[in-house]
């Protein structure tokens, strides 16, 4: 695709979603020395409605969409290679993710705590308390059992 495109010296590509889906083709383009413009999903999305006269989606009329923002709008978005700024967007997705896990995991231990114990246990619990309380639940039935082998390692 560069190979044929470099028959035009003035060239700028432009690509949509360049923080999302299109992230790694314009990363790519970038780090081959092309200019790359970010083209906003909603601004293709009216050319595509005004070009075709309705909302249909297919790939030549998304393409044409695209090119036809990246030509005619001003103000777009350059993409650059910045280290930084992608070490900082790692770092807080992965803060992120990791906030999600552990709501995910205190969700379900008190999932089991529910199951296990009358009534439950507190809203805001420590792993401390989830230990000690655990230390007096003595289920007798085998899914019992294995809720509260669960609950142990989740606490």
């Amino acid at each position: 695709m560069l190979a044929y495109a470099r028959q035009w010296p003035e060239r700028v590509w432009a690509v949509e979603g360049c923080a999302g889906i299109g992230k790694h083709v314009a990363d790519r383009l970038v780090a081959d020395g092309e200019d790359v413009v970010d083209v906003p999903a909603k601004m293709s999305a009216r050319v595509r409605i005004f070009a075709t006269g309705q909302g249909r989606k297919t790939d030549a009329t998304d393409a044409h969409s695209i090119a036809l923002v990246g030509v005619r709008m001003s103000g777009l978005r350059p993409v650059i290679n910045d280290e930084q700024l992608e070490v900082l967007r790692m770092c807080v997705d992965r803060r992120r993710s990791l906030g999600e896990e552990h709501t995910r995991k205190i969700c379900q231990l008190h999932k089991l705590l529910l199951e296990l114990i009358p009534g439950g246990a507190k809203t805001f619990l420590s792993a401390a308390q989830a230990k000690e309380l655990l230390k007096k639940v003595r289920p007798t039935t085998p899914a019992g059992k294995v809720r509260k082998a669960h609950a142990r390692t989740d606490s």
